[in-house]
């Protein structure tokens, strides 16, 4: 698999993402949504952060179940039920994306959401990836 981030210099300079990826693969691996839930399936952690810590940990775990990395995430998608918070914590959610992620990142995106299907979810994170 190969991949292509591209960050055109009219539009703003991204922060923790890419604004397109291409990616040439032959396998396409779509992600469903994360949260925090552990093995139990009892969501873990009081804060976005811990929360966000677990989802994204999840999602890589899946991603790895698949036979990929991270490396080959094409597109991540957060929804947050506090954007407000997800943006005052925005710092620290990306050295937590940086540590378990790394830095090629993919085209992202932060939806807004009035609840996830636990309640105690403050976020979920879905994506896909492409494979060779």
């Amino acid at each position: 698999m190969s991949t292509e981030r591209l960050n055109p210099p009219e539009l703003s300079p991204p922060a923790g993402f890419s604004h397109a990826v291409v990616a040439t693969g032959t396998r396409v691996v779509f992600l469903a949504g994360q949260t925090a839930l552990d093995t139990d399936g009892k969501v873990v952690g009081e804060s976005l952060p811990e929360q966000f810590e677990r989802a994204l940990a999840n999602l890589l775990t899946a991603l790895r179940a698949a036979g990929g990395t991270t490396a080959d995430l094409a597109r991540v998608t957060v929804y947050a039920t506090d954007v407000a918070d997800y943006r005052a914590h925005a710092a620290e959610l990306g050295r937590v994306w940086r540590r378990l992620a790394g830095r090629d990142y993919p085209a992202m995106a932060v939806v807004g959401a009035v609840r996830l299907w636990d309640e105690r979810a403050l976020v979920e994170l879905d994506g896909f990836a492409v494979l060779a």
